[in-house]
């Protein structure tokens, strides 16, 4: 299909935001970065230049704290009761449903993901966040307290906001990581200054115009594009900011804790993972063979529960890698603008380069390519369905997170649940696992086995009730659920001699 097709079928509304302005969103107001310095976005379909964008620096930063730090402590926001808040974060989740198809093509066309994906996952997932979140802002409670010490006495505690939030988003999935930090912290009182990765900016400005459409109070969320070593930094290391909330790579976590360290900002990270996909001899090999390909070739692997490792029973060993080669082949890669796509690019030049070296550093460490291996044509940033046989544990490819289409499968000899869960659990990250079996006792064993924040059984995915997050270096805190709010407040306690 040609390119002229494909964009043919792009809302006019699109269009006309993508081509900006792309302003900084501070103190209810777009204006220009203060050095009026500005960067280019691609498309990953095609590498072509997608929109200009302003580039914030550490003057801005210091205007978006200050402006979010007026709303929290003096103005309308600080006085805001819990339902006026819930009442405000649900009308922004109707108002993101009626735009939701023109959100998806504007994810699509930065990002690289096919637009069923977005309309299917990315939209329904952010619109229900905000409702989940909109039903905690009333549910804030402390509880009191029956004491020990001798005497007469009264005793409570209470949650309050944290303050100042400096929220930093990847590009994997840039709506719905900007919402699932927006959400429980402006339902728990805070006010937000949000950086979108400097990749994928657009969703993130299109929803702070519907944000000031439907009339949050001035300075209450600010949105700031820009880098991470200027825009990004100066916020982490801001004395004006309370808590910084990061999702991304473990080694900008390292640079961000080191940052806040300064002034002892409450931080929440959710880091990188390389989460095992474990099959025992007794599963459904079909539904495994789909929920493997699907769990590490969806959003071209760009997703940091990805399942990367697969460690397969001996006696379906060879059945299963069959079946997830073959899906590997099957996966139809292009444009995420055409209807037949099920995998996008990804989401530049950069990533395209790293996933490419760790295959080639895979091969050279004796790995055997069983499906793809390579780049597709050579206009955008598209990789081939990758699955990976004859590595060890001491291979980079199986040591390190890729973040793209790569599968490593590795099979095991006996169903010894302790050696298998060593084996999965041989890594510095613990985010998620999978594990595919019919036995009931052997999922409840495993998942206690398994140092992950996540344990997946036989399918399943991502809900705003459940806390996501992980284990080791994987990240510190817990997003969603009611872990993911509680991450945005202090708690007081108050004692009276009566």
């Amino acid at each position: 299909m040609s390119v002229n097709v494909l964009t043919a079928a792009i809302p006019a509304a699109v269009t006309d935001f993508i081509h900006g302005p792309h302003k900084l969103l501070i103190d209810g107001r777009w204006i220009t970065a203060s050095s009026e310095k500005t960067f280019s976005t691609r498309n990953p379909a095609d590498g072509s230049i997608l929109a200009e964008i302003a580039s914030a620096e550490a003057a801005d930063v210091d205007l978006a704290v200050a402006a979010a730090r007026r709303a929290f402590e003096d103005g309308p926001w600080s006085r805001m009761t819990p339902a006026a808040r819930a009442k405000l974060i649900w009308r922004l989740a109707d108002a993101l449903e009626a735009k939701a198809e023109e959100f998806a093509f504007i994810e699509t066309l930065d990002n690289g993901k096919p637009l069923n994906d977005a309309r299917i996952i990315d939209l329904p997932h952010s619109i229900e966040v905000l409702r989940y979140y909109a039903g905690w802002c009333t549910k804030l409670n402390g509880e009191s307290v029956s004491l020990s010490n001798p005497g007469t006495w009264h005793a409570y505690t209470m949650r309050e906001p944290v303050g100042v939030v400096g929220s930093i988003t990847p590009w994997n999935a840039p709506l719905m990581m900007a919402v699932s930090k927006l959400a429980p912290a402006l339902a728990a009182g805070c006010t937000v200054v949000l950086k979108p990765a400097e990749q994928t900016p657009l969703t993130a400005l299109r929803l702070g115009q519907l944000i000031l459409d439907i009339g949050f109070p001035e300075g209450v969320v600010n949105i700031l594009t820009g880098f991470g070593e200027t825009a990004g930094a100066a916020i982490t290391a801001h004395p004006g900011v309370d808590k910084i909330t990061f999702t991304g790579s473990a080694d900008v976590g390292r640079i961000i804790v080191k940052a806040a360290a300064g002034d002892f900002k409450r931080v929440t990270l959710e880091l990188g993972g390389k989460t095992p996909v474990i099959v025992f001899p007794d599963a459904d090999i079909d539904r495994a063979i789909e929920g493997a390909a699907r769990s590490i070739f969806s959003n071209a692997g760009q997703i940091c529960n990805a399942g990367s490792r697969l460690y397969a029973h001996r006696d379906v060993f060879d059945r299963l890698v069959e079946g997830v080669s073959r899906r590997a082949g099957e996966f139809r890669v292009g444009n995420g603008l055409q209807a037949s796509t099920q995998m996008g690019p990804v989401v530049s030049q950069e990533q395209l380069d790293r996933i490419s070296g760790f295959i080639a550093s895979g091969r050279s460490q004796g790995a055997e390519v069983r499906a793809g291996g390579g780049r597709i044509g050579s206009e955008g940033y598209f990789v081939q369905p990758t699955v990976l046989t004859g590595t060890r544990p001491d291979m980079d490819v199986v040591r390190q997170e890729i973040f793209g289409p790569v599968l490593c499968a590795m099979s095991y000899g006996e169903a010894d649940l302790d050696r298998v869960a060593r084996e999965a659990n041989a890594t510095s990250y613990g985010l998620g696992a999978v594990l595919w079996t019919k036995d009931l006792s052997t999922a409840h064993k495993m998942a206690k086995k398994l140092k992950a924040g996540t344990v997946r059984v036989n399918g399943g995915g991502l809900d705003p009730a459940l806390p996501f997050g992980g284990f080791k270096q994987s990240g510190w805190g817990r997003e969603l659920g009611r872990e993911g709010i509680e991450a945005y407040t202090e708690l007081k306690s108050v004692a009276m001699a009566l």
